[in-house]
């Protein structure tokens, strides 16, 4: 049984959201590393993408990253950013978990 017992409603129509059981893309298997200034008030980040991981894996992923960084970060669009220019600390910390990476950008 669910926890919201209601699934329809006569004023919002279907409350219960739909099964969302679409794949993410398949990446090429290389993990690409690059530095966004764009939006952020010149305030860079590194920006890591190509994970091959479900959503758990990649919070999980994120949250040891700027552990080990020691500074903040999210996951967006399964893309994870780290605060900051540590682009050679994550290359080093991301391969030794057995990923391929490559830095991308400038």
């Amino acid at each position: 049984m669910s926890d919201n017992p209601i699934v329809y409603s006569t004023e919002q129509g279907r409350i219960m959201p739909e099964k969302n059981t679409k794949p993410h893309p398949k990446g090429d298997g290389i993990i690409r590393i690059s530095r966004q200034t764009l939006g952020r008030k010149g305030k860079g980040v590194c920006v890591i993408e190509g994970f091959d991981l479900d959503d758990c894996q990649l919070q999980k992923l994120a949250a040891d990253l700027k552990k080990r960084c020691g500074c903040g970060g999210s996951v967006k669009n399964r893309k994870i950013e780290i605060q900051g220019d540590k682009r050679d600390l994550l290359k080093a910390l991301i391969e030794d978990r057995g990923f391929k990476v490559k830095l991308a950008g400038g």
